[in-house]
C-alpha cells in the first residue's frame, strides 16, 4: 500500500527548500547573491527553515528507501539510486552550477567578465582550495550525500529488512511505539552535533547547518519511522505534543541564542545550543509526519505531477532563484517586492522549463533522474473493407 502522505510530505518539503533559498538574499548570512540591504528577521526565519529543512527531506529519503528495498534488490536499489541521483548530479556540476558559481564570484568581485569567459576558470580546481569547481556541487550536495548514504548504510538497511535484522527492528519500533517514546529517536543526533568537531569532515556544520553523521542520523530515522505502522500511527496521535515541544524548543533556541548575542547557528560551539537544537528539529519533523499522516492522503492530479517534478524542481531551482535574483536585487524597489518577484518569476520559469523542455523529452527527464515516459502503444489497423 502506498503511502500517499509521504508523497505529499515530499512536494512540500522541496517548495519549503524554495522559500528557504528566495529569502537567502536578504537575509544576513553571506550567500552567492545578496541584496543591498539584509535583515534580522529574514535571517531568523531562514534559521528556522534550516533547522528542519534538510533533516525532513533527509528522513522522507530513509522512509522511501525503506520502501524501495522492499521492492527492489540491493544491486537493483543502488542501481535506480545512481540513476536518479548521479546522473543528474553529474550533469549538474558541469553546467548549471558553473552559472552559480559565476554569479558567487562576480558578486564578490572576484572576477568580471562573461559567463564564457569565466568558464574556463571554472574547471582550475575545487572550490574551498583556490578554485571554482563545485566538488560540494552546490545545493545539489544532497544527491551527492543521498547516494554516499545508500551505498555505505546499504548493508545495515539490508539486514533490517528481513531475518535477524528485522526481528530486532520489530522490536525496537514495538517499544518506540509506547507514548512518548518517538522522542527517544532525536538522542543520537543530539549526541552527534554535541561531541564531533566542527573543525573535522564528519563534524562540520556546512550541510545546510548540520553535520553528515545528524544526516545520516536523520536518513536513518526515516527509515525507522516507515518500518511500523504502529509508531507511525503514534507519531500521529502525538502530533499535537510534537508542535508544542517544537514551539517551546524553539523558545530555548531564541533565549540561548540572544543570551551569548549570537544568530549564525552553523557557527555556534555550545553544546546547550545544539543539543536543542536536535531535539527542536525532530519536533518539527515528527509535527509534520503526525499531521502530515492525519490529513494528507487524497490522491489527487496534483500530486501527480507534483510528485514527479520534484526531483527536476530541486536540481533547477536554486540556479534559476539567484539568475533572476541577480538582476531583481539590483531594481530600485522595496525589498519585499523584490522577494515576490523573485519567488514568484522563478517559480513559474522552472515550471515552464519542466513542463515544457523537460517532462515530455525522454533524454532531458534521463538527465534530470526522471524516468521515461510510457510507451505508447501501437495502434491497430483498420481491417480492410
Amino acid at each position: 500500500m502506498r503511502r500517499v502522505y509521504l508523497d505529499w510530505l515530499r512536494v512540500l518539503a522541496i517548495l519549503t527548500i524554495f522559500l528557504f533559498h528566495s529569502a537567502r538574499f536578504f537575509d544576513r548570512g553571506d550567500w552567492h547573491v545578496k541584496n543591498a540591504i539584509t535583515y534580522l528577521a529574514v535571517q531568523i526565519w531562514t534559521d528556522f527553515l534550516a533547522s528542519w529543512g534538510m533533516p525532513l527531506i533527509f528522513v522522507i529519503s530513509g522512509a522511501s528507501s525503506f520502501f524501495a528495498l522492499g521492492k527492489r534488490s540491493p544491486t537493483e536499489f543502488v542501481r535506480e539510486r545512481a540513476r536518479r541521483l548521479l546522473v543528474p548530479l553529474a550533469v549538474g556540476v558541469f553546467t548549471h552550477c558553473a552559472v552559480q558559481v559565476y554569479l558567487d564570484r562576480t558578486t564578490h568581485g572576484v572576477f568580471r567578465g562573461s559567463f564564457w569567459a569565466f568558464y574556463p576558470h571554472y574547471l582550475n580546481g575545487p572550490m574551498g582550495h583556490d578554485g571554482n569547481f563545485a566538488w560540494q556541487p552546490m545545493h545539489l550536495w544532497y544527491l551527492e550525500v543521498l547516494f554516499v548514504f545508500s551505498v555505505l548504510l546499504l548493508p545495515v538497511m539490508a539486514w533490517l529488512k528481513r531475518g535477524s535484522g528485522a526481528r530486532w527492528l520489530a522490536k525496537t519500533t514495538a517499544l518506540l511505539a509506547v507514548p512518548g517514546m518517538p522522542y527517544a529517536l532525536a538522542l543520537p543526533v543530539m549526541l552527534a552535533v554535541v561531541t564531533l568537531d566542527p573543525s573535522t569532515f564528519l563534524g562540520r556544520r556546512g550541510w545546510a547547518g548540520w553535520c553528515l553523521v545528524a544526516h545520516a542520523l536523520f536518513f536513518l530515522n526515516g527509515f525507522v519511522l516507515a518500518s511500523n505502522d504502529s509508531l507511525q500511527a503514534r507519531v500521529e496521535q502525538a502530533r499535537w505534543v510534537s508542535l508544542a515541544l517544537g514551539v517551546v524548543t524553539v523558545g530555548g533556541l531564541v533565549v540561548i541564542t540572544t543570551r551569548g548575542g549570537r544568530f549564525d547557528f552553523a557557527a555556534s560551539r555550545d553544546p546547550l545550543f545544539f543539543s536543542v537544537m536536535g531535539l527542536n528539529a525532530w519536533c518539527w519533523i515528527l509535527t509534520i509526519w503526525g499531521f502530515g499522516r492525519r490529513h494528507l492522503n487524497a490522491v489527487t492530479p496534483f500530486l501527480a505531477y507534483a510528485g514527479e517534478a520534484v526531483l527536476p524542481f530541486y536540481v533547477l531551482h536554486q540556479t534559476v532563484l539567484l539568475v533572476v535574483g541577480y538582476f531583481v536585487v539590483q531594481w530600485a524597489i522595496p525589498d519585499v517586492l523584490k522577494w515576490a518577484i523573485i519567488s514568484s518569476s522563478s517559480l513559474a520559469l522552472i515550471l515552464l522549463i519542466y513542463d515544457r523542455l523537460i517532462r515530455p523529452n525522454n533524454v532531458l527527464r534521463f538527465l534530470f533522474g526522471m524516468r521515461p515516459l510510457p510507451r505508447k502503444p501501437p495502434v491497430a489497423e483498420l481491417p480492410a473493407t
